[in-house]
């Protein structure tokens, strides 16, 4: 009997050693997989257009950093699509693993361009922004169709002491014209924080078009007076976008008005 006993208090022991061998393996793996899961997360890449700058993203960077996304806003120079584009391309360099460009406007010019010849990108997000072949300019893309009412609301061009000309919408204009969609209040803080762009910058032609090679994503509202509609739909067809979302009465700025639109396709090309 005594034999026995011990024979079962050994088997017990060694059950009980083994179940808790288990529980901690799989508490250990629990523990890791959030960890792991994030670490193979894209960066995300904010690249904004003119007449706005990186904060135009605020509610678009909650929202992707509440799904744990580590999210990067460039500072886009606004000077040219070939200098704006390498300083982008250098950023994208820098970073660690995969890489979602996303572009507002001008700044799909950049992204288009930024993208060539690097592996590490591996989706496009055109946010009401231009997605051009190779030869196009942001001005020839704007004027392919009717409807873009910037010409009238820009103010008249500021000479640069470098030379070439700086472009700003008019202050009195801003909220109609770019932002429509947003409180007022917030439209005139907008206005007056906006970037110019070089004038210069909007008729130079693009030298490639990423979105061949590259997955693409378009967003943008059918309230948009500054790329029309039209304009837009013509694009992401054209690139065979993966998915296409047209946001009802969104203004040029669908990304400040509609954060969570925006965040949610953006998190659908990066986990695409």
């Amino acid at each position: 009997m005594k034999f026995t006993s011990r024979r079962l208090l050994r088997a017990f022991v060694a059950v009980g050693v083994l179940t808790l061998t288990g529980a901690f393996a799989t508490l250990g793996a629990s523990a890791q997989t959030p960890a792991a899961k994030d670490a193979a997360r894209p960066t995300i890449v904010l690249v904004h257009g003119a007449f706005a700058e990186s904060s135009s993203w605020d509610g678009v960077i909650r929202k992707l950093q509440a799904q744990h996304f580590p999210v990067i806003a460039a500072a886009n120079p606004l000077r040219g699509v070939k200098s704006d584009a390498a300083e982008i391309a250098s950023l994208v360099d820098s970073v660690k693993g995969p890489v979602v460009l996303v572009g507002h406007s001008y700044g799909g010019m950049v992204i288009a361009e930024a993208a060539r010849d690097r592996p590490q990108v591996k989706g496009l997000v055109f946010v009401a922004a231009f997605a051009p072949e190779a030869g196009e300019s942001a001005g020839a893309l704007a004027g392919k169709f009717p409807g873009s009412t910037l010409g009238p609301a820009l103010a008249p061009p500021v000479a640069l002491a470098g030379g070439g000309r700086d472009l700003y919408i008019l202050q009195d204009r801003f909220h109609d014209q770019f932002a429509a969609d947003v409180p007022a209040k917030a439209a005139q803080l907008m206005a007056a924080t906006q970037r110019p762009i070089a004038e210069a910058a909007l008729g130079e032609a693009a030298s490639a078009a990423a979105w061949k090679t590259v997955p693409s994503w378009f967003v943008y509202g059918d309230g948009d007076r500054n790329i029309p509609p039209a304009a837009q739909a013509f694009m992401a067809a054209r690139a065979k976008s993966v998915k296409t979302v047209v946001v009802k009465g969104a203004s040029h700025v669908v990304m400040t008005s509609h954060p969570d639109t925006v965040a949610r396709l953006i998190a659908e090309a990066a986990n695409h």
